[in-house]
């Protein structure tokens, strides 16, 4: 399938809507001829006052026309022509995407964004259901997550901040895992892990500089990856007591550390993270099928993950989330359930559940994508078994490439959200990232949905040690912000100094 876009108003918003339909279609290049009867296509044509589209299959030819006003402002006329594509591809294809035709990854942030300019419940529902074309469902579960995050939005002060550090290497590499990270087996690998650990840490001391002299409060901690305990004992515990030495960890609301895999989790590594005051970790099982697990390329049994959350429970770890991933290669709609009934009576305090995006870098094969993975939306009409079981979901995003156009949400008892992810997705505040391929957020004080600055440091391990300095350096941008938006504020408000 081709996807041919012709006008102003038919680029990435267009495009996407065609993917929503046929997620294998190529962009099709300017020299495409629209009059090919043998050349499948979808295409979005905007002249000056027509709009047209075109969904040619199997040589059966689809179109739809509409004028439309040569003043309308772009944004109406690109809406315009992405509903007129919509539409098409829905009556002709038998789909209907539970997003109706929206594209944007934060459905949750347009209700809190709506709601802070002072619009009604109705003119939000009016958006969703009738704008967009969202499910029902969908609509009501994104509404009862904003209203779940609603408080912990208004309690975020001007100053407040998070911490990231990233371990970008892990024992085995997953099939659908893009993420950068480099697998600790070989040599080669194992010898960057110790000077990682000592840049990592060096750059922690200097993030703790940078929040002082900003007057920053941190809020939450977080160590994701790759896998932070494929760490070996000793550098995990150098890691953790470097973040015990640099943040106030009786202040802060939460801490948590990814524990993911128990093949390179033990009881040593889990009392470690107990030790320097871990308050949430993450185990995460993605499946609990031995079958799925080698499809993934995991080299431990569904039997390692039980194992681990018992010793994770027996050495005082009381707040656990668990990840589970529907679409996996090789899952059923009745193995994804039996993996998630299985989460459940482990009773973790929160249960995340993904749906499988494909990306470029990853190792699965894109191409079986339509048959191997057609069952993903009826594995996550399993997530109603979280609901009898009493938890509620609390963050909601969406990812460019996920089958089927669906979602992942993370899920949770009563008070035991986690606020780093709450935080992030819905960018309340400043999060500063350390480790390689790091990216630091840049909040403006006070004012959640202004621009956001970015802070990147290097992809790579090898080239984040290599160029550590410049890594370091680059931390002096974060004072230069909010410098800045200090120098804004003083001068906007009367009687400033």
């Amino acid at each position: 399938m081709q996807i041919v876009l012709r006008g102003p108003s038919a680029g990435y918003e267009a495009e996407h809507v065609a993917r929503m339909f046929f997620p294998d279609g190529v962009l099709a290049g300017a020299d495409c001829a629209l009059d090919d009867p043998s050349l499948d296509l979808i295409a979005a044509v905007d002249h000056a006052v027509a709009q047209i589209v075109y969904l040619r299959q199997n040589g059966d030819l689809y179109w739809k026309i509409a004028t439309v006003d040569r003043d309308m402002p772009p944004k109406q006329r690109e809406y315009a022509l992405c509903r007129l594509l919509y539409t098409l591809a829905c009556e002709h294809t038998g789909i209907r995407p539970p997003w109706g035709m929206m594209t944007g990854v934060r459905p949750v942030r347009i209700i809190h964004d709506m709601r802070d300019a002072g619009a009604t419940e109705e003119q939000i529902r009016q958006r969703f259901l009738e704008e967009y074309d969202c499910t029902p469902k969908r609509y009501e579960m994104a509404l009862s997550i904003a209203d779940l995050q609603r408080p912990v939005l208004e309690g975020s002060a001007p100053m407040d901040c998070s911490v990231y550090a990233g371990i970008p290497f892990c024992p085995t590499r997953c099939s659908y895992c893009s993420f950068v990270s480099r697998t600790v087996g070989d040599k080669s690998t194992r010898a960057l892990v110790e000077p990682y650990v000592d840049c990592l840490c060096r750059e922690l001391t200097a993030t703790r500089r940078v929040v002082d002299e900003c007057g920053l409060r941190v809020r939450t901690l977080y160590i994701g990856g790759g896998t932070p305990t494929s760490l070996t004992a000793p550098q995990l515990r150098k890691l953790m007591a470097q973040m015990a030495e640099s943040f106030p960890l009786s202040q802060l609301e939460e801490y948590t550390v990814e524990a993911g895999r128990p093949d390179c989790t033990d009881e040593e590594k889990l009392r470690i993270l107990k030790e320097y005051g871990a308050t949430r970790i993450s185990i995460n099982p993605q499946t609990f099928s031995d079958e799925v697990l080698r499809n993934i390329g995991r080299r431990h049994t569904a039997q390692d993950i039980l194992d681990c959350y018992r010793t994770a429970r027996a050495v005082g770890h009381d707040n656990i989330n668990m990840d589970l991933i529907a679409g996996l290669p090789g899952d059923t709609v009745e193995g994804f359930r039996r993996s998630l009934e299985t989460a459940i009576s482990l009773d973790p305090e929160n249960i995340t559940v993904h749906t499988l995006t494909l990306k470029r870098a990853s190792n699965l094969v894109v191409e079986h994508r339509a048959a191997a993975y057609a069952d993903v939306a009826a594995m996550l009409q399993s997530c109603d078994l979280l609901y009898q079981a009493g938890y509620r979901p609390y963050y909601l995003y969406r990812q460019k490439g996920t089958l089927q156009n669906l979602e992942n949400i993370g899920w949770s008892k009563p008070g035991r959200e986690c606020l780093y992810n709450i935080y992030i997705m819905e960018e309340v505040h400043t999060i500063l990232s350390a480790g390689a391929g790091g990216s630091t957020k840049l909040v403006m004080p006070g004012q959640r949905r202004g621009k956001i600055e970015r802070i990147f440091n290097f992809k790579y391990p090898t080239e984040y040690i290599d160029r550590f300095d410049t890594v370091l350096d680059r931390k002096k941008g974060v004072k230069r912000f909010y410098d800045a938006c200090l120098q804004t504020n003083t001068t906007q408000t009367p009687g400033g100094m």
